[in-house]
């Protein structure tokens, strides 16, 4: 690779490093191509970059950016799933792809600028999805005014109850 190839390759990679929200680091020693092609289109349907990179040229390219606590990982032969969206949907698919080919194994990740490892990277993949937990925090929104009018109601309610016992009583 020439070096005008090489320092493009870097300057892309490090676009992509600071554009991402959170990057895992996986070891894809024995996997076949049609694997890594597999794991490639799922990732890629939930707007997943995997990218094979060099460790050299990935320690240059992740100097400036926000991955740059994970460059000690880049050992071996290393891929890097770069999430721009959904950090929890990478991290699913990721995990069951590792539990059903067990040559990618995962090594770390990044959420954010915390670096997590493997037990937080299957405690991420098994959070609901994005659109599920903004569903039950409106539904916690909603419901705390409903329950406000209903005690608000309950008052005048027991009052006019209290009204009538007594008519009845008096009656």
């Amino acid at each position: 690779m020439q070096r005008e190839e090489k320092n493009k390759l870097v300057s892309e990679l490090n676009e992509k490093f600071k554009r991402a929200r959170a990057a895992f680091i996986a070891d894809y020693r024995g996997l076949k191509v049609g694997d890594i092609t597999t794991l490639r289109k799922s990732l890629r349907e939930v707007s997943v970059d995997l990218k094979i990179v060099k460790n050299t040229l990935a320690k240059i390219a992740i100097k400036d950016a926000p991955i740059a606590p994970l460059s000690e990982y880049f050992e071996g032969t290393t891929a890097v799933a770069l999430s721009y969206t959904d950090p929890a949907a990478a991290a699913k698919i990721l995990t069951q792809f590792s539990k059903d080919e067990p040559h990618l194994k995962l090594k770390a990740g990044i959420l954010g600028e915390r670096i997590i490892g493997l037990n937080e990277i299957k405690a991420l993949s098994e959070l609901p999805s994005r659109e599920i937990l903004l569903g039950k925090l409106l539904g916690t929104f909603k419901a705390a005014p409903a329950n406000l009018a209903g005690v608000l109601s309950g008052m005048p309610r027991k009052f006019v109850y209290t009204l009538a016992a007594i008519k009845a009583k008096k009656g």
